[in-house]
C-alpha cells in the first residue's frame, strides 16, 4: 500500500469515524492534509488544505476571537476574511531558495471537512521545495499534517507532527 492512499486512508477513515459520533464534535485524532501540486501550464504551486470542519472553526475562533461556523452562509466573508489571514500565517513556500507568495483563493466545505484553495504567483519549475505548514498548531499540540508535494507528476510526501513544521523536497 502507498504511503499516499494510507494517509488518504486515515483521513477518510476518521472522518466517517466523526460522523458516527451523531454530530458531536469529538474525534480523537488530530489531522489534517496538504497537497502542493506545482502545475506547469500556470508555472504556480496550486494548494489544498484539507481539515476537519470543527477543528478549523476553533483554531479561528482563537485565533481571532468570536464564532466562525461552517455551513451557514452568514459566516461566508468572516470566514473568508480569517482564513485568508490564517493562512499567511501558517503556510509558507519557498522554491530554489526563493520565497513565493501564495494567495489565499477560497474554501469549500462538507459537512465534516473544509477544504481550503491557495494559488502561487509564477515561478519556474524548482528542483527544491520548502514550505512550513503549521495548520491548528495553534490549537493541537498533538496535530499531524500529511503534506504531498508533486511536481512534474513525481510525488513526494510526508507527516509533519507538532512542532514539526518544516519540509524540504528535491525534484
Amino acid at each position: 500500500m502507498s504511503r499516499k492512499f494510507f494517509w488518504s486512508f486515515l483521513l477518510v477513515l476518521m472522518m466517517v469515524f466523526q460522523s458516527f459520533t451523531k454530530g458531536e464534535a469529538f474525534h480523537p485524532y488530530h489531522v489534517g492534509s496538504v497537497e502542493i501540486n506545482y502545475n506547469a501550464k500556470s508555472r504556480t504551486f496550486e494548494v489544498t488544505g484539507r481539515f476537519f470542519l470543527d477543528d478549523m472553526e476553533n483554531s479561528l475562533g482563537k485565533k481571532y476571537g468570536g464564532a466562525f461556523h461552517f455551513n451557514d452562509e452568514k459566516y461566508k466573508a468572516k470566514l473568508n476574511d480569517a482564513l485568508q489571514k490564517y493562512c499567511a500565517e501558517y503556510f509558507k513556500l519557498k522554491a530554489d531558495n526563493k520565497f513565493i507568495k501564495v494567495n489565499y483563493i477560497g474554501y469549500e466545505e462538507d459537512q465534516e471537512s473544509v477544504n481550503i484553495f491557495m494559488e502561487s504567483e509564477p515561478a519556474p519549475a524548482p528542483k527544491k521545495v520548502e514550505t512550513a505548514v503549521s495548520f491548528l498548531y495553534n490549537l493541537f499540540d498533538d496535530q499531524i499534517n500529511i503534506v504531498h508535494i508533486i511536481v512534474n507528476g513525481q510525488r513526494n510526501s510526508e507527516k509533519l507532527t507538532y512542532p514539526n513544521r518544516y519540509l524540504y523536497k528535491q525534484f
